[in-house]
């Protein structure tokens, strides 16, 4: 029996380390189950969850606001995607707008036509034409004036929004923000054009009086001459808002747009001129009979060398893009004036 007691216990040690290494299998073969089965378990519920977010994000695309209007309360597309416009083709692209449809002045716009390629706009007409506008497939419409509204409604929301809703460049562009369901880029547009504005504003200073007026005036090819306010066109928001230069009229409140005859011109003249002239004949008499007259020889601008010929479609616009584009326009030309007057 001694003889035998080794090999017993050689095999009782074997056979425990047997069991032992079954048992280490088994572990980590269920391990490895558990491993396979959350694996499997996860890409379900990550497949869920983005199918949760490609939901939500459709929902969104879909989803309608209510607008209040002079014509009640519309339901709008919370972030439009294609917006046709009578007039305000300027305002909706400042702000991110994709403009697909606008009046066909628009295309004359320099300082929005690239925009408008880009995004393929289509002419319109002028009124709105509802034909037309059916083929640009809109999400919405936004008008200034409310011709065919009726019908135009039946394509998409239609908002009737008319000339004088917004009497400055801040109003307009928060406005319109709120329109494409961007208000932050909104207030982005306004932190440059400010920004801009101060820069110009500190170009000027030392260079032109700051008592100084500035007077915006328009001659028609029939001879009509006009004088302009701040809130009319012409570069009126850039001169008088931007820059903070001085107005020449009499009455600054009430007269934003005053037509003028030779015998008045002079009570309205300022000490920088700019003219426009709205010429769509090609016809040069009204403006050489201006320009040749002996009041226009006796104004102090004209003496001085400080009267500007401004080119009508650049600076008839008043959209945001336009009115901050303008401020280098008019800082350049009047520097450069004040440094060729100098060598005289």
């Amino acid at each position: 029996m001694r003889k035998n007691k080794p090999l017993f216990a050689v095999m009782a040690t074997i056979f425990m380390l047997s069991l032992f290494l079954a048992a280490c299998g088994g572990t980590s073969g269920g391990t490895s189950s558990t491993t396979s089965n959350s694996s499997e378990t996860a890409a379900p519920a990550s497949e869920t969850a983005a199918k949760q977010d490609e939901k939500a994000a459709t929902t969104a695309e879909n989803s309608t606001r209510s607008f209040e209007t002079s014509k009640g309360t519309i339901q709008i597309p919370t972030k439009p995607k294609r917006i046709v416009t009578d007039y305000y083709g300027g305002e909706l692209i400042a702000v991110g707008g994709n403009v697909v449809g606008v009046e066909p002045e628009a295309f004359k716009n320099p300082f929005i036509i690239e925009q408008l390629k880009k995004s393929n706009a289509q002419d319109v007409g002028t009124p709105v034409n509802v034909e037309k506008v059916l083929e640009t497939a809109p999400d919405l419409i936004v008008v200034m004036y409310d011709k065919n509204y009726d019908a135009l409604s039946k394509i998409a929301p239609t908002l009737y929004l008319p000339y004088g809703t917004t009497t400055n460049i801040y109003d307009t562009v928060r406005l319109f923000g709120d329109i494409v369901g961007d208000k932050e880029k909104a207030e982005q547009f306004l932190a440059d054009f400010d920004k801009k504005a101060a820069e110009g504003r500190a170009k000027l200073k030392g260079v032109i009086d700051e008592n100084a007026t500035v007077g915006l005036y328009e001659l028609t090819n029939k001879g009509e001459l006009w004088i302009f306010g701040d809130n009319a066109g012409r570069g009126g928001q850039t001169v008088y808002n931007a820059l903070k230069m001085k107005m020449p009229h009499i009455d600054k409140a009430s007269e934003q747009t005053v037509q003028l005859s030779m015998e008045t011109l002079p009570q309205y003249a300022a000490d920088y001129m700019f003219l426009t002239y709205y010429n769509p004949d090609q016809k040069e008499e009204a403006l050489n009979n201006l320009t040749s007259s002996a009041i226009w020889k006796g104004l102090p601008a004209f003496k001085k060398n400080q009267i500007f010929f401004n080119d009508f479609d650049t600076y008839y616009r008043y959209d945001p893009i336009a009115v901050t584009a303008q401020i280098d326009l008019f800082v350049d030309m009047l520097l450069k004036r004040a440094e060729e007057n100098k060598k005289k």
